[in-house]
């Protein structure tokens, strides 16, 4: 059923100022009754905190997703760690989110920055009771969440930004609540406000990052529906069945390609009107047919999804002006990207027949290609992805 709920996941991470690996881990093990998350931050720099807080996050996710409680999965993680034999301590900081059935969610913390909730934009109190295991002081919480609810994880780096520089105390949590307060609006998606709180610590940090910067978001929402067509059906005589399973599907709807788009606006009986408008010299100007969201050119403005979607998806941030662009390929990778949780790809495999030419065939694994590069994308995001050839 569409109307369920679904948790998106957003997360962006900043190294720190002339390291080639981060000190911070965030990491997700997934099974059938339960997803749990694990965000750390080793103790010191480069190679050594990189390994510490690797170390953490996977023994802690894998220990938690085997139903270990947190104090066996502690006490398992300090017999564990490397001791720095200068300061005779090693140690990651660590949130622990564990999400179960019906949306409870078991959180414990430790020395990061307390986790944020938001409900509805603003900013909530959740129980948390202290847990000690040997000297390790751990929050507990235990919590449901509901539909608006976001939950924003972060490192030290965050709450440090703007120390000594543009803030005597540097940011604090006071101050990425209040932030995170007056920039949240409902269609923010998780990754776009983690990158937005990112882009905020980068600016306090006047661009001299003093420590890594991690922050992740889930956001709690409705499921959406995409379905997205590109290109006719391999046999002419499939055209009207396939036409019917894309339109018989819920949500929104694009239509990739020339002749895909004739072929709507035949089946349709309504007309194909081509913008005349260059919002982007290098992509082709969309289209519009009564009743489909979107009408786009086929292959170029796919590639540029792609590239803009692998951009998006990576762990540093999302495109500049991504808020402010308008051209055919930014509006479907923002659909794709931020409005859509489910997303049905109608893959017709006709080759073109306005392209008598050897490149047809080029064309045509290209197309495929990006298809198969997108989706895998999509999947990686948390997005339910099906692809139906025809």
């Amino acid at each position: 059923a569409m109307n369920t709920l679904c948790m998106e996941s957003g997360f962006v991470s900043l190294n720190k100022q002339g390291e080639d690996l981060c000190g911070d881990f965030f990491t997700t093990v997934s099974d059938d009754d339960a997803t749990t998350f694990v965000l750390s931050d080793g103790m010191g720099s480069g190679v050594k905190a990189n390994i510490l807080a690797t170390l953490t996050a996977k023994i802690l996710a894998t220990m938690t997703a085997n139903h270990l409680s947190i104090r066996d999965s502690v006490t398992t993680l300090a017999q564990t760690l490397p001791v720095c034999n200068v300061r005779k301590l090693a140690y990651s900081t660590f949130t622990l989110m564990q999400v179960l059935p019906d949306w409870q969610v078991y959180l414990a913390q430790f020395d990061n920055p307390q986790a944020i909730l938001l409900r509805d934009g603003k900013s909530v109190e959740y129980p948390t009771q202290e847990l000690m295991v040997g000297d390790k002081r751990i929050l507990e919480s235990r919590l449901t969440l509901q539909s608006g609810d976001v939950f924003l994880l972060m490192t030290d780096g965050v709450t440090h930004a703007g120390l000594g520089n543009l803030i005597p105390d540097g940011w604090q949590r006071e101050g990425v609540l209040q932030y995170v307060e007056e920039i949240y609006t409902p269609d923010l998606s998780a990754k776009n406000l983690a990158a937005r709180v990112a882009d905020a610590c980068r600016d306090l940090y006047l661009e001299r990052i003093d420590d890594d910067v991690t922050v992740a978001v889930f956001k709690m929402r409705t499921r959406q529906a995409v379905n997205l067509l590109v290109g006719p059906p391999r046999q002419h005589e499939d055209d009207e069945a396939f036409m019917h399973r894309f339109f018989a599907s819920e949500g929104t709807h694009i239509v990739c390609g020339g002749s895909t788009a004739q072929m709507v606006s035949r089946y349709l009986g309504r007309q194909l009107i081509i913008s005349e408008d260059y919002v982007d010299p290098d992509i082709p100007p969309g289209a519009k047919i009564r009743g489909i969201d979107l009408v786009t050119e086929g292959i170029v403005t796919l590639s540029r999804v792609l590239e803009i979607s692998s951009r998006y998806a990576s762990s540093q941030s999302i495109p500049s002006h991504w808020d402010t662009r308008s051209d055919a390929a930014t509006q479907i990778a923002r659909v794709l990207l931020e409005d859509a949780t489910d997303i049905h790809f109608f893959v017709g495999r006709a080759v073109n027949p306005s392209h008598q030419s050897p490149s047809l065939h080029i064309d045509f694994s290209l197309k495929m290609s990006i298809i198969e590069k997108l989706e895998k994308i999509l999947r990686e995001m948390g997005k339910r992805v099906t692809v139906e050839y025809c």
